[in-house]
């Protein structure tokens, strides 16, 4: 039988203490500022780090980081922020706090946004 201080004590540092094989990520919500620092948070096991990066037509990028499971690393999934529907994409990454801040670039998805634009207009002229 354990030894109920035995037992206590452990149960702070757990608590305390996170375990070490955890990753740690930078999360921020949903921002439209070219800055997205985030604080620091434990993602799950079966987690990884991201950084999405979001476009909408006529209107500035956005971009949020954290934790997501890896079926949704690199897809693209719709999203709505000040009431503007965005096509986000979460850019995963793997290790401790690889989302670190960066400015808010994204020159891949506005090439392609930049693209699909220019052919839809030129569709319809």
């Amino acid at each position: 039988m354990k030894h109920p201080l035995f037992v206590s004590i452990f149960c702070l540092l757990t608590a305390a203490f996170p375990p070490i094989l955890s990753k740690e990520c930078y999360y921020c919500e949903i921002t439209d500022s070219t800055k997205c620092p985030g604080t620091k948070m434990i993602c799950e096991d079966d987690e990884d780090c991201f950084d999405g990066q979001g476009a909408a037509m006529g209107v500035s990028l956005i971009r949020n980081k954290g934790c997501t499971r890896a079926i949704y690393c690199g897809k693209e999934q719709p999203i709505s922020y000040m009431g503007v529907t965005y096509s986000l994409v979460t850019n995963c990454c793997k290790g401790d706090m690889c989302n670190a801040a960066q400015g808010l670039t994204a020159p891949s998805l506005f090439l392609q946004l930049l693209s699909t634009s220019v052919l839809l207009l030129g569709g319809l002229l």
